[in-house]
């Protein structure tokens, strides 16, 4: 089965976890530190604080706001439900928005139609790693909280996306560009806050006995507790991986573009089918899925004849307006006609070209 995401690990992974056994150090610890300074360098942030997970480092992100409890969250349907729950367990309620249909993101329109006296805070997508207009939808005059799980190399106007609104979070598990077993990070714009969440990701403990000891205090086992928190820390297993992956960003990335530019070109004649919407001219994608629209029940079949073929597909995401637990009365008529047109295709550096010619092939093939 020719998979839709996956990742590109290999030797360099393992050497680097090696050194991890080899040096008894498996929590969080140097390799941690090591993967936060040369992750904020590659994209240049002003720092990163690595976590457990990117559902994690949404909740972060949203604590780290110090929104008043019950303030509405802004943020779009078409999305993974971790954005709607950080909001939740975070004491805010989420007040869901429609996206463009083109690109699947959030604009300044779709999130003014939702704002309120409530109103406390806006949760952009880089849906698919196309950045979000964040400068126009900061001018609304709300914090921004940016969803970059897809965007770990993409940019708007020069300025990594994470950096672009007050605070940002990364994704790091097995399927993103950037992959671990599992992680994610948080960053932001004032420096107190990034400094705030490596206070509060160890159970709120401001030192964890490994940084205290490096410092001056005698008794580096006594600690103060700044806040209740849970614990979200990473590990080194996990921040030794994704050195490895750091390193192979460009060119994951490059044949990522690759894959994405050849289904471009090999679906541009296709009349049933709409294609995604390219970067514009001061934007920087991530291609992290490639994402067709066909009307109506075809989408369907469509998928099950790729199935059948061999090659899996799905679509990222159902949207959360529908589910009830959220108990949304929204009409969002975009985020659901994308629920019953979109399609996520194969797309990440392990595919062959014989795994790619294949998949054109046989979505040409269902027209026939």
């Amino acid at each position: 089965m020719i998979s839709v995401f996956g990742s590109n690990v290999g030797s360099e992974e393992l050497e680097e976890i090696k050194s991890c056994i080899d040096n008894q150090w498996m929590g969080i610890g140097p390799k941690t530190r090591e993967f936060e300074e040369s992750f904020a360098a590659r994209l240049g942030l002003p720092g990163a604080t690595l976590l457990d997970s990117g559902s994690n480092a949404l909740y972060m992100a949203v604590r780290l706001l110090d929104l008043p409890p019950g303030a509405e969250i802004i943020l779009p349907s078409f999305t993974w439900i971790s954005c709607a729950h950080a909001v939740v367990l975070a004491g805010q309620r989420p007040v869901f928005c429609d996206v463009d249909l083109k690109t699947q993101n959030v604009t300044r329109d779709t999130v003014a139609s939702q704002v309120s006296a409530k109103t406390g805070a806006v949760m952009v997508v880089h849906y698919a790693g196309k950045p979000v207009r964040v400068p126009e939808i900061e001018a609304l005059g709300f914090p921004v909280i940016e969803d970059a799980a897809h965007a770990v190399d993409s940019r708007l106007g020069g300025k990594p996306c994470g950096g672009l609104g007050a605070v940002g979070m990364f994704s790091f598990d097995a399927v993103k560009n950037l992959a671990m077993p599992e992680g994610g990070a948080v960053t932001a714009r004032d420096p107190s806050r990034l400094e705030r969440s490596k206070q509060l990701r160890y159970c709120g403990v401001g030192k964890s006995g490994f940084e205290a000891s490096r410092g001056k205090s005698d008794r580096w086992w006594e600690y103060e507790i700044v806040d209740f928190f849970p614990k979200l820390i990473p590990n080194d297993v996990n921040a030794a991986v994704g050195l490895a992956q750091l390193r192979k960003l460009t060119r994951n990335q490059a044949r990522r573009q690759a894959i994405w530019q050849h289904y471009q070109t090999e679906f541009a004649d296709v009349p049933w089918l709409e294609r995604p919407e390219e970067a514009a001219a001061d934007e920087q994608h991530s291609y992290f899925t490639y994402v067709i629209r066909v009307p109506g029940v075809r989408r369907d079949a469509l998928a099950h004849h790729l199935y059948d073929r061999g090659i899996y597909t799905t679509l990222r995401y159902h949207p959360l307006h529908m589910n009830p637990i959220y108990g949304s009365t929204a009409c969002l008529p975009i985020s659901e006609q994308l629920n019953e047109e979109a399609l996520c295709l194969p797309l990440h550096p392990r595919l062959s070209d014989d795994d790619v010619s294949e998949v054109v092939s046989s979505v040409r093939a269902f027209a026939r």
